[in-house]
């Protein structure tokens, strides 16, 4: 089988790529998923969330090395397996990273991540109910704010700003940080994950096709530029060819894993488990930071 492009990973970026590349009618693309396809009740009801969290149908479950500063206790992470990622399989919040974040990451050196730089974007992919120069209003991703009907709700905020808190109306505005209504990526009652928002309206176009259960074992080079993807699928082991270029976008965990299997990364790690080494780079799968959360 031969592709223009070969997208690794059904996930947030994933659906989203292959709704930009397919854009391009002459393109033919071949997206490739690990997990089951998203039908599945609980991935579409709000209130089902927990059930995706508590099995491993949907969702890679990783369990993380005994973690010192924590008594030796491992970590569970929560990583999305089915179309859509972790979008299908989430809690539903739709909060932006703190400008400040992005400011400090451009200021570390990471040009063109500034907040300004990426608020565009921003509002370009939400479609959200509420207005304003920071909100977008057309985008393919629905965003609402809870109906708020518990009494509690308003109680609970009224409550925080008699104690000093902020309050925030609209966090995805100026004031990021204050007590207040959260939104959610649900449209009529029904998840908005990134496959329903960018992946299945693309599909009607007819080049995209999409194979899951698909388990990438390694990137396929040729003097060091990727061609193509080797892939096991009900223990047939499958290769496809890629004309124009393979995009890794398999998540924080296993984009490092599959770039190592495919002979990048350190070469001692590469050289224990006899793979071939393409091009050294220490880096890969080290220094996985989470963001901070204070409770």
């Amino acid at each position: 089988m031969k592709f223009d492009y070969i997208i690794i990973g059904a996930g947030s970026a994933g659906c989203v790529l292959a709704n930009r590349i397919s854009s391009y009618n002459s393109n033919k693309v071949l997206l490739l998923e690990a997990g089951p396809n998203n039908t599945a009740l609980s991935l579409k009801i709000p209130a089902a969330i927990l059930s995706n969290l508590t099995s491993n149908k949907h969702n890679w479950a990783f369990q993380g090395e005994p973690e010192p500063e924590l008594n030796n206790r491992t970590l569970k992470h929560d990583r999305g397996k089915t179309i859509g990622g972790s979008s299908s399989i989430n809690g539903l919040v739709f909060i932006r990273g703190h400008a400040l974040d992005f400011d400090g990451w451009q200021q570390s050196g990471c040009t063109g991540w500034g907040y300004a730089d990426v608020l565009p974007y921003f509002k370009k992919l939400e479609h959200s109910s509420e207005d304003g120069e920071f909100r977008g209003n057309h985008g393919p991703l629905s965003v609402k704010k809870g109906e708020a009907k518990n009494i509690l709700y308003n109680t609970f905020v009224q409550a925080s700003k008699e104690a000093g808190y902020a309050v925030s109306e609209n966090m995805n505005d100026l004031q990021h940080e204050g007590m207040g209504p959260m939104e959610m990526s649900v449209k009529n009652g029904v998840r908005a994950s990134a496959a329903k928002s960018y992946l299945y309206p693309a599909l009607k176009r007819g080049n995209i096709n999409v194979i899951t259960k698909a388990n990438v074992e390694k990137i396929v080079f040729q003097n060091k530029k990727a061609k193509g993807v080797l892939f096991s699928r009900y223990g047939k082991k499958i290769t496809v060819k890629a004309e124009n270029g393979v995009i890794l976008c398999a998540g924080s965990i296993m984009s490092p894993k599959i770039l190592k299997l495919s002979g990048i990364g350190p070469a001692n790690e590469l050289k224990n488990h006899a793979i071939e080494i393409i091009l050294e780079r220490k880096e890969v799968g080290n220094n996985l930071m989470d963001h901070l959360e204070l409770y």
